[in-house]
């Protein structure tokens, strides 16, 4: 006598945790710490997890899964941006609105484009999945500086961003071995 296995698409618990992780590291952005006189905020630990669950999602689902989450992921964090921002009485800045927006999207694909190839293509060596990981870092840096280009103006902020880099590179490696211990496909 077999029994039955009932399969449950829970997809969307972890399209709700990746939302809930991009508000969570947006409300971050507001605490800081100091490391050799450079402010720091403490959502630069949230974002490499992000991009992590966005690639359990396609390991696990698939890619429009993971599409999807991106979606609505990116939509809970504008309209967390400007609930907040009315709630709390501040002005929006739509141009650091859209650079968030814009960095946050543009590294999550590219990030998503690169994991998918390695998954269809290769054994998913350890050290490219490490370096997408940190070129989907720097992807978003790189394109939240050019879209709100006042970030470039200050004189720390070269050196902030090398140091958030650094941090998050040694979070990428451990995140890096913890990615290539997940198996492909739902497990039954």
């Amino acid at each position: 006598m077999e029994k039955n296995k009932m399969v449950v698409q829970d997809s969307w618990l972890y399209t709700l945790l990746l939302s809930t992780l991009v508000i969570l590291t947006e409300s971050l952005k507001t605490y800081t710490f100091h490391i050799n006189g450079v402010d720091l905020t403490y959502s630069l630990f949230l974002l490499p997890l992000i991009y992590l669950l966005t690639n359990y999602i396609t390991k696990k689902f698939n890619y429009a899964k993971a599409v999807s989450a991106i979606c609505l992921s990116a939509v809970a964090m504008t309209s967390f941006v400007i609930v907040m921002s009315i709630g709390v009485g501040i002005t929006i800045r739509f141009n650091t609105l859209y650079a968030e927006l814009g960095a946050y999207v543009a590294s999550q694909i590219v990030n998503l484009f690169i994991y998918y190839f390695l998954l269809q293509n290769t054994t998913q060596p350890v050290i490219l999945i490490i370096l997408n990981y940190i070129f989907a870092l720097v992807v978003y840096y790189m394109l939240y500086t050019v879209l709100d280009i006042k970030a470039v103006i200050t004189d720390s902020y070269w050196v902030g961003y090398f140091t958030t880099l650094a941090i998050q590179a040694v979070e990428c490696t451990i995140i890096g071995f913890v990615d290539k211990k997940i198996k492909r496909g739902l497990e039954e």
